[in-house]
């Protein structure tokens, strides 16, 4: 039976920064997309993901943690982006999804 489980996934900053609306560049250090997913089991820090888009661009990640969120009564997963740097068109698929939220940390 799968579990629903919510990722939130941490990316490298990209070379050509998208402005926030203000005009400045976003930092992602500070900011984490979330998307919810199943899968069949809680995967354990350091297992691989490849998560995806609507427009089917996969994201290779690997989970740094799972905790469970006692208010939403589910598990959430610190994912981090496998490579040091994200390609433009994968960052235009996750930034263009409407699955995926971009949340600041602060």
């Amino acid at each position: 039976m799968p579990i629903v489980v919510e990722v939130s996934l941490r990316i490298p900053n990209i070379k050509n920064r998208s402005l926030d609306e203000n005009g400045y560049p976003i930092d992602h250090s500070t900011m984490r997309f979330t998307k919810l997913i199943d899968v069949p089991s809680i995967p354990k820090p350091g297992v691989a993901l490849e998560l995806t888009t609507s427009s089917g661009q996969a994201l290779a990640c690997e989970v740094t943690r799972a905790d469970w969120h006692e208010e939403r009564a589910m598990f959430v997963l610190s994912c981090r982006y496998s490579r040091r740097s994200m390609p433009q068109d994968e960052y235009s698929a996750l930034v263009n999804d409407a699955e995926w939220r971009m949340k600041p940390l602060l």
